[in-house]
């Protein structure tokens, strides 16, 4: 993320462990009810094009890179890396900024982690603005494994992700690769970030606009590192029990909104709609969309909302 005329400061915040958080404080300062932004992934990071969505002169948003993720030290650091730890490192980021309550925004893994946690500290919680549901259950993970949604709906990219894998391991090719990516060698680990990648860049956008990786170029960027903090994420199951957002959905009682592209193929409206079942006060906003934020649909429903929350808040 680059600093620019609304960065109020950059810091590199210890939070222990081993670990330095990459933290952006943006927009404006006096803003009552200030945004933390959660990223995907796990291991995403965050970049410019996050800012987008939001109005740097009425709002003031809190990007920062999760442990082991874009700008955060040590890069792609598994030890220590766990929900838990990510969910206390929102605390840690809240006291040093001396911010008490807040808004949460995230999407796909971002909405995972600010269920969690809400689910820990309801209090700290104004809102949240939720989208592209990821719950962290086994059957989320099970329904992945299984690419299901991916050759139904995107047959061509599924069969390039089986061709991408070692017919011994066709049975479960999203396991070998996520245990290649978190455990393998660097050229294994390479290899299967590639296939991964090219599978999700097939799959991510409503339209079909032709997407392709370069092999070489690919392996010549640090980018890909942070999918070595998702497969370490997904072979541990999160980090979470199995169900734990379902189970406690319904203490959740701060105003929530889900934003959930109805083509979604990452992670499925069924789960959208399952949470907002559980949740006491959600409000659950269809939009004709895949699974990524940049979709044209989910950010002209996500930005004014987030604006007339922060005049509701302020």
């Amino acid at each position: 993320m680059t600093p620019d005329k609304h960065t109020n400061q950059e810091l590199f915040l210890e939070v222990g462990d081993g670990h330095q958080l990459y933290v952006h404080d943006w927009g404006n300062p006096k803003a009552k009810t200030p945004i933390i932004y959660l990223h995907g992934g796990p291991g995403a990071g965050c970049n410019d094009g996050h800012k987008q969505t939001y109005d740097p002169e009425l709002q003031r948003v809190i990007f920062f890179d999760q442990r082991g993720s874009g700008k955060s030290l040590p890069a792609a650091e598994l030890s220590n890396n766990t929900t838990s730890r990510l969910v206390e490192d929102i605390n840690q980021i809240a006291d040093k900024l001396q911010i008490n309550k807040f808004i949460l925004h995230g999407r796909s893994w971002g909405s995972c982690l600010a269920l969690c946690y809400a689910i820990e500290y309801p209090k700290r919680v104004a809102a949240m603005v939720i989208g592209g549901i990821f719950l962290g259950t086994k059957e989320e993970l099970d329904f992945d494994e299984k690419g299901t949604r991916y050759h139904t709906f995107f047959p061509e990219a599924w069969q390039d992700f089986l061709n991408n894998t070692p017919k011994a391991h066709h049975t479960h090719p999203m396991t070998y690769h996520m245990e290649a990516m978190a455990k393998g060698t660097p050229e294994e680990a390479k290899k299967s970030a590639y296939a991964y990648s090219t599978l999700i860049l097939s799959v991510l956008r409503l339209d079909d606009r032709p997407r392709t990786l370069d092999y070489k170029a690919f392996g010549d960027n640090d980018d890909w590192f942070g999918l070595k903090v998702e497969a370490h994420y997904k072979i541990n199951s999160c980090f979470l029990d199995d169900q734990y957002i379902d189970q406690n959905a319904a203490a959740l009682t701060m105003p929530v909104w889900i934003i959930q592209g109805r083509y979604d193929v990452m992670c499925v409206p069924e789960v959208a709609y399952q949470l907002h079942q559980k949740l006491p006060d959600s409000r659950l906003m269809w939009v004709a969309a895949g699974h990524s934020g940049s979709d044209r649909a989910i950010y002209d429903a996500t930005r004014p909302l987030l604006l007339s929350l922060t005049d509701a808040l302020s």
